[in-house]
């Protein structure tokens, strides 16, 4: 089974061999290196830009433009943030101009806490980048679902923000995507030979090609439409990214006790799949959201917001948000991390805490 890292590659491939990318561009994504998680190795439209996201955004908004369909990465989503007048100019321009101008262009970076990133390489973005209005905000939780999500992003007239998760990067799928050869197979076929210096990369990159898998497809996942990852009687967990994974151990413990968890990955941000989670919330009466961003201007505090009016006479609990620690960053010890973000405990303890509540 690929990992999401693969299942990108693949997706930005296709995207240039059928869907008209123009140009994928960002710092490192070019060779030698193929993007610093390898998510752009060899890639035939891939560049490498100056150490300037301000210019990346930018030369991605006027690629765009100009009729072209560039994707462009911001190395980490810690350093998007000087980069935000530019994308409110990116997010209004198809709007301010009735139409005239599409912005087909895909915006990607990698978020989140686990892999002991510390203050400059763990900040989650979703909650800001919804308050942009403009872009559409996609979080896979999955390799095949950010295989599709990213086919479909590609596709989109409007400028899409694609983030993906780092502590799920190097995680390998459990479902194929659709052409994908057997693993050993992906591996040789578009995994660049490494070394232990970057002299010793480049060396092994000189006469390096990729043999890209012949079945890839246009499987797309829609933009807007949230995936039901397990069905439950009880109490409903709204997530996305790594969190789904974390829902999922938390429910298992809590099956134990007789209480069946229902799991929705979003999948998408905005728009977000409006209709999934208020028929959960109707049948269960109890839910939480959950992600890691910190917890103040959460995006899930709008997704409670939306439950409250449209489910208040059906909830039978309290719903709760269970989000990030409200600190300025995540510290570098292990501890610190762990700390900084839910982990499984504090799902369990918090779904227990709401189906203890008696109405």
């Amino acid at each position: 089974m690929a990992t999401m890292a693969q299942a990108l590659r693949m997706a930005l491939h296709y995207g240039e061999e059928h869907l008209g990318v123009t140009d994928i561009f960002g710092e490192d994504v070019g060779p030698p290196l193929g993007g610093v998680f390898t998510v752009s190795q060899g890639l035939k439209t891939a560049w490498n830009s100056p150490l300037d996201e301000r210019g990346i955004i930018g030369t991605a908004l006027g690629l765009a433009l100009a009729g072209q369909k560039p994707v462009c990465e911001v190395q980490f989503g810690d350093y998007i943030f000087n980069t935000i007048d530019l994308l409110k100019l990116v997010g209004n321009t198809r709007w301010s101009s009735n139409g005239q101008f599409e912005v087909p262009l895909v915006c990607m970076t990698i978020v989140g806490a686990g892999i002991h990133g510390s203050i400059y390489h763990s900040h989650s973005f979703e909650s800001i980048a919804a308050h942009i209005p403009g872009w559409k905000i996609v979080l896979p939780s999955t390799p095949l679902d950010a295989y599709g999500l990213l086919i479909s992003s590609i596709k989109d007239p409007n400028p899409v923000m694609f983030l993906y998760p780092k502590a799920l990067i190097r995680v390998k799928g459990e479902e194929l995507i659709p052409g994908e050869p057997e693993e050993r197979e992906l591996k040789r076929m578009i995994d660049a030979p490494t070394g232990p210096t970057l002299f010793h990369i480049e060396e092994a990159r000189k006469s390096w090609k990729p043999q890209w898998p012949k079945g890839l497809t246009d499987y797309q996942v829609p933009i807007g439409k949230a995936k039901m990852v397990q069905e439950g009687r009880d109490i409903t967990v709204v997530t996305y990214s790594r969190h789904v994974f974390l829902a999922k151990q938390a429910a298992a413990e809590l099956a134990n006790d007789g209480i069946t968890t229902e799991i929705i990955d979003l999948r998408t941000l905005y728009p977000w799949d409006r209709d999934t989670v208020m028929q959960s919330v109707r049948k269960t009466g109890r839910v939480l959201v959950l992600n890691e961003d910190t917890p103040v201007c959460n995006f899930g505090e709008h997704i409670l917001r939306e439950i409250n009016h449209h489910c208040f006479y059906e909830l039978v609990a309290r719903p709760r948000l269970l989000a990030g620690a409200d600190v300025p960053g995540v510290g570098l010890h292990e501890n610190l991390e762990l700390a900084s973000v839910p982990q499984v405990g504090d799902i369990v303890r918090e779904l227990r805490a709401i189906c203890s509540e008696v109405p």
